[in-house]
Formats: structure tokens, sequence, C-alpha cells
């Protein structure tokens, strides 16, 4: 007899274990424990009430005195009925998401199972989901890719199937969808994107916005990057292919269609007029306090803003009488390019309490009061003083830099002290010759300031810029172009550098949201007010400069019955038009900004008056006639100002300077220059001694000048004050052109 065979023994032995039979029958209680499992949740797992986010509640936003400025979310959910949604577009989305939805039960257990697996085991969220798990999940569940939630919706979605119609679930989807642009549901989604109705949506129209569903933001054709635009181009490609695939489609229309390019981003209704900008400056705000953008959409908070309301209308009213008024935007192309913004602030509380970002958030989106793609021209010019007081600066020959400093004002004069070659062009070509700075600040003298900044450094004077509140850019050049404010900066920033100036040099941020709170949280305020950032006494001295601008300077026509400080300001090409003031209790930036249909900056000339659009004319009107509003006619209120007082305040040796009638700038130009046998001096530091009698030398205004002893404005103008603001057609300051070099552009 031959040995047993251990191996067939061992097999045996294994056989008795692991049968086909037994493994089989395993596999069978298995699934049916797993069956029984599945029922007993399904029995224990309701259909839950519809969540919060479904029924998205509106964000309240309100004045400061609580009477309330809008109301928003509500008006961007409209449910329509699926009868009102075209058929091809509803087949867009059962082909874009779901093409088997007409057929299933509700669920694709492979596709979810799969997707609860990755997410399980650390490989990453994936979708999976039918047309019936995705309402489910927008109506009854939250966003969260979890395996509970996975299971929770698979459930629930057999149940919605089984009680709901194809229909109605169907139009639960469309209805309850983010879109982008703040747009819940297709017919929010119809009027963002392309200005229509639901019921007006073309095929191609509504595949795109079915293939908006994958990714909103990014495949919002607007705003897309290269990127994006070619993926939701792919995917709108995809889903009429998957219409033809399935019928719904002839191949002949799908050949024909062009991808339809969506219109801009507008505002919801409701948010005409100022109403639209105040909003989105305020969730802009929030979101850089921490709020994200999606819980701001979510809706459900009530937001107390900083706004006055009576001032925000006398701010209104302003821009509607000194502007608006004398402009014919739709008969004249010119009078449409004109743009107004203003910020109006609390210098004590750093609350914003009036803002104009345009003629209304429905026709104009882009806000006028935040933008910051237009140069503040001359209003940069006290920073200048701000560097060369607060550093202690002197000029080249060593004379200690203050109001009567002497400077040389000859136009086109080259700078000295830099290796940068400089000279620039005063407004219409207008030489001075030796003026104190007192009188460089009130006609806004550009050779005096391209020095100035040399003198005290375009660094420092950088730096100083920085802490007052401007924002930093690459068109921030270090260079003696910069006092010309070559820059970007909106009328909030200006209005905070100058609110810092009024607050004694102690740093104010403008500030929108007073408290914004939601059902289970609140966002603190911003502290508005900071640290001395210039000392008190520099900030002080600049704004004794500055009275003089309103006095008997570049911006008579802000004068009222108040205490004012304030400064022109107009940009190369006439660009932009600036007037930037304040008085102790309020200060406020208004700019006028060219720009055409297509969003072009354009020239302000020969728009709202003839010739250039100076910042003391228009800008400096409304300025005044708010304020004499928003102060109910007038203040007693006086600027307690601590001056520097050790640097001797020389006399101004131009001996016309009380007498002269200056011109506007339409009109010819009058050269003034020191004695002609004694020209200035080349680097324009020590000029000549004045060789008339000192005694008959007007002296240059201490902070409290003269008023012009010319008749006020009456819209003649042989009978105005002169104007002598910024620069006429001399060097252009952009960017990536000369004045990076301070090279004059001819």
């Amino acid at each position: 007899m031959g040995r047993p065979d251990k191996s067939k023994a061992k097999k045996r032995g294994i056989r008795r274990f692991f049968s086909w039979k037994k493994l089989l029958g395993t596999f069978f209680v298995f699934c049916l424990l797993a069956m029984g499992a599945l029922y007993v949740v399904y029995l224990m797992v309701p259909v839950p009430t519809a969540n919060a986010e479904a029924t998205m509640q509106s964000n309240i936003y309100k004045y400061a005195n609580g009477k309330i400025l809008a109301r928003t979310g509500e008006i961007n959910r409209e449910i329509v009925g699926l009868e009102k949604i075209p058929q091809p577009v509803q087949k867009a989305f059962v082909a874009a998401e779901n093409k088997s939805f007409y057929k299933d039960n509700g669920v694709d257990i492979k596709g979810t199972t799969r997707a609860a697996w990755s997410t399980l085991t650390g490989q990453g969220k994936q979708g999976g989901s039918t047309i019936t798990q995705q309402y489910v999940k927008n109506f009854y569940l939250s966003q969260d890719q979890t395996a509970t939630r996975k299971l929770k919706e698979m459930v629930i979605a057999i149940k919605v199937d089984q009680e709901t119609s194809k229909g109605d679930i169907l139009a639960g989807y469309m209805n309850t969808s983010y879109y982008g642009r703040s747009a819940y549901g297709i017919q929010a989604a119809a009027r963002s994107y392309y200005g229509v109705d639901a019921t007006q949506l073309t095929t191609a129209q509504g595949a795109y916005l079915a293939s908006l569903l994958q990714a909103p933001n990014q495949y919002d054709w607007t705003s897309a990057s290269t990127t994006g635009r070619k993926l939701v181009e792919e995917r709108w490609n995809y889903v009429l292919d998957n219409m033809v695939d399935e019928d719904w489609l002839s191949p002949t229309e799908r050949a024909g269609m062009k991808f339809p390019v969506p219109q801009k981003p507008k505002p919801a209704p409701g948010m005409e007029g100022q109403t639209g900008y105040i909003v989105e400056a305020a969730n802009q705000e929030l979101m850089r306090q921490g709020v994200s953008e999606e819980d701001i959409k979510a809706g459900g908070w009530t937001i107390t803003l900083n706004i006055d309301e009576k001032k925000q209308k006398d701010l209104v009213k302003a821009v509607d009488r000194q502007l608006e008024a004398k402009l014919d935007r739709k008969g004249d192309k010119k009078d449409a390019t004109v743009q107004a913004g203003a910020t109006s602030v609390d210098p004590k509380t750093g609350a914003v309490v009036a803002m104009y970002g345009g003629v209304g958030a429905t026709e104009h989106w882009m806000s006028n009061a935040t933008r910051r793609d237009y140069q503040p021209a001359s209003t940069f010019k006290p920073i200048v003083l701000a560097a060369a007081l607060e550093n202690g600066s002197e000029t080249q020959d060593g004379r200690e830099i203050g109001l009567g400093t002497i400077y040389d004002g000859t136009s086109q004069r080259e700078v000295v002290g830099t290796d940068i070659d400089f000279a620039p062009e005063n407004e219409d070509d207008r030489s001075y010759g030796p003026v104190t700075v007192q009188k460089a600040t009130n006609s806004s003298i550009n050779s005096v300031f391209a020095q100035m900044i040399v003198d005290a450094g375009p660094g420092k004077t950088k730096k100083t810029a920085l802490d007052l509140g401007m924002k930093d850019g690459p068109d921030f050049g270090e260079t003696p172009a910069m006092s010309l404010g070559t820059m970007g900066a909106s009328t909030m920033d200006m209005a905070g550098v100058y609110a810092t100036l009024d607050n004694h040099g102690k740093k104010v941020t403008p500030t929108l949201v007073k408290a914004a709170s939601h059902k289970d949280r609140k966002v603190d305020a911003v502290d508005a007010i900071g640290s001395q950032v210039i000392s008190r006494e520099a900030a002080d001295t600049v704004t004794k400069a500055m009275q003089g601008v309103v006095q008997s300077g570049s911006g008579f026509r802000a004068a009222g019955d108040y205490d004012a400080a304030g400064k022109t300001g107009t940009s190369e090409n006439n660009r932009s038009a600036w007037f930037v003031g304040y008085t102790p209790e309020l200060v406020t930036a208004v700019g006028l900004f060219g720009e055409d249909a297509k969003g072009n900056q354009v020239t302000l000339t020969d728009t709202i008056n003839p010739g250039r659009a100076n910042g003391g004319r228009t800008p400096a009107q409304i300025w005044g006639d708010y304020t004499t509003g928003a102060l109910d006619g007038g203040s007693d209120a006086r600027f307690d100002l601590e001056t520097d007082s050790s640097t001797p305040y020389e006399p101004d040796p131009d001996p016309t300077r009380t007498t002269e009638t200056p011109e506007e700038p339409t009109e010819e130009p009058t050269t003034r220059s020191p004695d002609p046998t004694q020209p200035p001096t080349p680097t324009g530091t020590t000029p000549p001694e004045p060789t008339q009698d000192p005694v008959t030398t007007p002296p240059e205004p201490t902070g409290d000048p003269t008023p012009p002893t010319t008749p006020p404005d009456t819209g003649d103008p042989t009978t105005e004050p002169p104007v002598t603001d910024e620069p006429g057609p001399g060097p252009e300051p952009t960017a990536n052109g000369d004045a990076v070099t301070g090279r004059p552009v001819r």
C-alpha cells in the first residue's frame, strides 16, 4: 500500500471550512443582513422638513439710526413651476447631471457607493448623485460630504422618489441649486446671466446654466480664468451632445448652436441708486473681517451701518445739484462719460457716514467711491508736506522745511538732488518764481512739490503715505513724479488719509459696518481709531497749510460758514478731478472720473464745463454743498492746531500776490517771475532776496489769510478768483511711462 497523500488530506481539511457552498451561504447571509439593515435604516430615517438654506433668509441692512436701508436674499430666489421652464431647458439639466433620471428610482447605487467609499477611505470627496439625491441634499440636508449624510441622502431619495413626481423633483432641483452671482434657483440665474425670465431661456442658455452647477464661481464666464472658460465650454458641449444622444435635440439644431456668452453681473432688483454700492461695500468689509462669501449669501444677517441717513441724502442732493443737473447723459456722449464718487467720514470715530458710488448701482455697477484705478493727483501733495515736516527735512541748501520756506516755483525747473531727470510743468506752464510753501500749497505748484519730495526723500514720503492710510501697489513708485499723485487711490482711501490729518495724526480707518449679527454669532466692530502715525505738530501744520487752499487758493469754492482745510487735484490728461477736505467734524473726498461706455479712462475736458474740469470747480462745489447741508448750514467748531513755529515765516517775495486776478485754466496764463535782473537760482532752493521794499511786501497768509477780494462765483469766469490747480500738458504720470524715470512726456 502506498502512503496517504498529505497534500490532498490538507485540501480536504481546508474545504471543511471554506467550501463553495459555505462561502455562497455566507455571502447570502451577509446580503440579507445588509438588506435588513438598510430596511431598518429606511424605516428609521424620515423625510425631514426643508433646511434653512432651501428657504434662505434675507440679509437686513440698516442705517445707523436703525431704519432699514435694504433687504437682500429673498429677491435672489423666486420659485417657478416646471411648466414655466422650456422643455429643452429641462432636458439640458437632465443631460448634464443624470441621463437616467426619468427611469431610476431616485438613487444610483454604484455612484453613491463609490462616492461614500472614497470619502471614507480619504481618497477625496466625490459626486455620483442623481438629480433626486442632489435635490434631497439641497432641500433637506447639508452640503457636507460625509458617509452618514450620503446614506441619509440615498434613503430619503428613495422615499421622495416614491412620494413625489419626477416633474416636481426636477423643478425642486432647479429651484434650489446655486448658480453663482448670489442667484439661487433657475429664475434668479436666468435674470442674472441673461437678463430674461426662465420662460425665455434658449436651449443653449439652459445648457450653460446647467453646466454652471458643477462649479458656479469657476465657470462664471465674465470672471473665469482662461482655464475656467475652457472647462465650462467643454461642459456645455458635453450637455448638448448628451441631449443629442437621448434624442432630445436634433443634430442639425445642435450643429448650429453657438456658445451663449452671459452678460456682465448686475445687482439684484432693489439695489437701485446708492443702495447697491453701500450693500456691496459692507459685504466686502465683512469678508475682510473673516465672514465668508457663502455665509453672507446664505442670509440671516442683520447688518447695522455707520451711514447717517440725513448725511447720505445730503450727499446725493449735492451731487445732483452741482453735477447731474448740469449734464445731459442721454443726449451728450461727452456728458455721459462723467462719473462721480465720494466718501464722507467722521474723523473722531472713523465712521463712514455717507457714500456716493455713481449714478446708480443698477446702471453703473462699479462703485466710484471704492475704485482705485484713478490717480489722486495733487491731493497727494499734502502727504509730501507731511513727510517733510515729520522727518524734519531740509532743502538742498540746508533750510528746514516749513510753511514759510521759500522754493523756486518756475515751471519745468529740473529738480536737484536726484539722479532721475524730472522737470514737471505747472498748470498752463505758469512760472511763479520764489514762493513760500504756503503759496505753493494754495496754488498747487508742481515744481515746488517735485523738489520737496526729493528733499524729504521719496521712500520716506511713501512710508508716510502708507502710514496715513494709502494702499500700496505696483504703480506706487518711489520717484519725484510721485509728488503728482501718480498712484491709484479711492475716495475712501483719501478720506481716510485726510481724516488722520484732521485727527491730529492719529490713524483713522474708514469703517462702514457698525455691527453685524447672525442667530449664532456676531462680528466685532473694527477699531477704526489707531495709533499716532505722524506727530500732532506735523499733522496740524499740514491742516494749517490746507486752510489757505480753501481761504485764498484753488479750493475757494469749498468755503462756507465753517473752518475748512482741503486740497484740489486734477490728474494728467484731465481723467480725474478731486477735492478732498475737512472741517473739525467731517472729512469728505469727492472725485470726478472720465470713463467711456467700455470702461476706458477718458478726459473730462469740455464735459461739465468748457476746458479742464479742475478739482477746484465741480468737486469743490459738491464738497461745499454737501458739507453745508451735513452741518445744518454751518458750524462754530474750530480747528485746535498745534503747528510748527520753529521755522521763520518768510514773506512771499511776489509783490503782486494780493492784487492779481488769476485766470481760469481756459484763459491765457500770466507768467510771473522775480526781479528779472536776478533770475532764480537753478536749484530752486536758494532764491534771491526780494528787491522790493519789504515794508510794502504783503506777507503770505499764516493760516488765516484774507479771503479773495474778487466777487463770489456767479458762473461767469471773468468774475472768478484764480484757480491755479494741477498739471497742464506736462509729464504723463503712468506706471509704465516716463513718470517712472521722472522724465517729462511731451
